[in-house]
């Protein structure tokens, strides 16, 4: 048996693989809105706006990969792209880190990093012709999803619509943005249980303050809402870099601590894994791209962590989250953000179903794309999107005001 398979691969004819290039790039700016306005607890009035960019990246071979963010930076490191394969994202990732090494992968240099790298990938699979999920090895299709209103500014009935509709699709879990008035939040977080109900009898729930409080505030308010309530995780209870707060948090509640939206790479999650701050690690397109999302699991699951897959537009991290054995569900807003593209995907039992595109499965409307091309964004109003850290925070909550 031994010799005929070495006869076999003695006589096999070994495919030459075509060289490919890199050869330009364009970013698209656009503005629009969505068709639901997003709030927190540092943004909690909520806001449509929608700044974006569409980063595309073209080969001598015709074939064009896609990435939905991208800024100015792209240029600074695109020399370094220029006439070489597409097809080495995880080569290419590396000299772009190592390129930005002494300035450090920070703001505009690490979401230039993430958004090539995004669109690399999806050439990648364009180019074997596959969808991203199969390209990369995943055994299924499929990923658990949990509703995320991001909802502060949301009514009572405007709550109960959203996460009924989202358990009409089969979702059992939820995240509600808490923070501000420890009594809304409890009738609030009530109402997510009973629309979630309509898809489990248990379902998962989920808090975030986005960094709002501090340790002893998250202990103190999270411990109250467990009275009444079994908690899933607490999101981004105290500031995403500290890791004795988190800790702290950690030891003193029921439910697990998950953390990780707003940094940027390995060197900031291993802190905060390495001293237990983190229960469950969050991961997504700004962690340094996929291969950056990638690498950040994969160390979480040397530590037995669970990851979960932040939103993003057209659910497209759906691919890496499907490769990863240690991803426990992603967050989905549906709020109608997705103004000139469609994906390839539909949710359905609960989960975000991918399709057989190849790439990202990203169906791009260029027509719609150039009725909300801008030259540059708008400057952002207060408790406007990006919303700024609000007053009183982590020192004493500052309530909503009534009209």
């Amino acid at each position: 048996i031994v010799s005929s398979c070495t006869n076999q691969r003695r006589n096999c004819k070994f495919r030459k693989i075509k060289p490919m290039k890199i050869t330009d790039f364009k970013i698209t700016y656009w503005e629009g809105e969505a068709e639901r306005a997003i709030g927190d607890a540092n943004g909690p009035y909520g806001s449509k706006r929608l700044p974006g960019s569409f980063l595309e990246i073209f080969t001598d071979e015709g074939i064009t990969g896609y990435s939905l963010i991208g800024n100015g930076y792209v240029e600074k490191l695109f020399p370094l792209l220029e006439g070489k394969d597409p097809r080495s994202v995880i080569g290419l990732w590396k000299e772009m880190n190592d390129l930005v090494f002494k300035g450090g992968n920070e703001g505009e240099r690490c979401d230039a990093i993430s958004a090539i790298d995004l669109a690399l990938w999806d050439l990648k699979a364009k180019i074997a012709d596959q969808p991203l999920w199969k390209l990369l090895g995943s055994s299924t299709n499929s990923v658990k999803a949990y509703a995320s209103g991001i909802d502060l500014n949301l009514t009572d009935d405007e709550i109960y619509k959203f996460y009924s509709r989202m358990a009409d699709m089969g979702i059992d879990a939820g995240k509600l943005k808490v923070g501000l008035d420890l009594d809304l939040d409890e009738r609030r977080l009530g109402i997510v249980k009973d629309a979630l109900s309509k898809a489990s009898d248990r379902p998962l729930l989920c808090i975030d303050s986005n960094e709002y409080w501090s340790p002893k505030q998250a202990i103190r308010f999270i411990s109250k809402l467990e009275e009444k309530f079994d908690i899933t995780w607490a999101e981004e209870p105290a500031r995403r870099w500290d890791y004795n707060g988190l800790k702290k948090v950690s030891d003193n509640i029921k439910a697990a601590v998950a953390t990780g939206e707003n940094i940027n790479d390995l060197a900031e999650f291993m802190p905060l894994i390495d001293n237990g701050a983190v229960d469950i690690v969050e991961i997504g397109m700004g962690t340094t791209g996929l291969t950056g999302a990638m690498k950040v699991a994969n160390m979480a699951y040397a530590y037995e962590l669970p990851v979960a897959m932040m939103n993003c537009p057209g659910n497209t991290m759906a691919h890496l989250a499907t490769n990863l054995p240690n991803h426990m569900m992603m967050e989905v807003v549906d709020n109608g953000r997705e103004l000139f593209f469609n994906t390839d995907h539909h949710i359905a039992d609960g989960k975000i179903i991918l399709g057989d595109k190849p790439g990202f499965g990203i169906d791009v409307d260029f027509d719609k794309l150039n009725e909300l091309e801008v030259s540059k964004h708008s400057t952002p109003k207060h408790e406007s999107y990006p919303f700024p850290r609000r007053e009183g925070a982590g020192l004493i909550i500052k309530p909503l005001e009534k009209d």
